[in-house]
């Protein structure tokens, strides 16, 4: 059965959730990992579905065995992350929406859903644009992020989630960021945290750690981008629809 298993007693008001699925440029893990990092984040629940991966993670310098998906938090800011280190299939998606999405009425979360655009590379900084459901448009608003500049769609679990907010009518912004299709990308990781997630929360969040360690991270995470490759219907991502699709 789906459910969220909390093991730690953390006391949250009304929090913001900030989604880190795997998907293209990988720009949603590489965010979310980094704020769990930079705050020493707490493992605060675990996320359990019938069709997610029958797998158990480990981590380097640490025996205890955790499942794939897992949430953390920080009392302090009223922060959750969703972290996940398996990619979400199509099957489970929906379930995983379900799962989440009842959730967040229980305990007044307002998620922020994070997703990459493939784009060639180029010498200009990554373009992000936001979009939302019910006060999560008016939150995108206040802090001036701007709107699409084209049609376009969000596919795989954080597709699932914002399609959960727009049927449920609950209130959410999703952040849409240019991203190398091919390689994960912590420059267009930090346009997330820096032009989205930073003026959406409040919360101020040191990236230099983030930039000088791109090369890092980049190796670190390349299998598993190759895996979303290999199996692109399950990544997240934005993609653009022509006029007549």
């Amino acid at each position: 059965m789906a459910h969220i298993e909390v093991r730690d007693d953390v006391e949250l008001d009304a929090p913001t959730m900030v989604e880190g699925l795997p998907g293209v440029g990988l720009v949603g893990k590489i965010a979310a990992d980094h704020l769990v990092e930079e705050f020493g984040m707490r493992h605060y629940a675990n996320v359990h579905c019938s069709t997610l991966p029958r797998v158990a993670v480990y981590q380097e310098g640490d025996a205890t065995l955790h499942p794939p998906v897992r949430l953390y938090a920080d009392a302090d800011r009223d922060l959750l992350v969703l972290q996940s280190d398996v990619p979400i299939t199509p099957d489970a998606a929906r379930e995983f929406s379900d799962c989440i999405g009842g959730w967040f009425d229980d305990d007044d979360v307002f998620p922020i859903y994070l997703s990459g655009i493939g784009r060639e590379k180029s010498d200009a900084p990554p373009a992000m644009y936001g979009v939302g459901v019910g006060d999560g448009l008016s939150r995108l608003d206040d802090v001036e992020i701007a709107v699409p500049s084209e049609t376009g769609l969000v596919s795989g679990p954080t597709g699932a989630l914002l399609n959960d907010a727009v049927e449920h009518g609950r209130a959410a912004v999703g952040l849409i960021v240019e991203s190398d299709p091919r390689f994960p990308d912590p420059e267009a990781a930090r346009v997330l945290i820096t032009e989205g997630i930073e003026p959406l929360t409040g919360i101020e969040v040191s990236t230099d750690d983030l930039v000088d360690r791109a090369e890092e991270i980049r190796t670190a995470k390349e299998r598993l981008a190759k895996r979303m490759q290999e199996s692109s219907d399950e990544s997240s991502q934005a993609r653009p629809l022509g006029m007549y699709q």
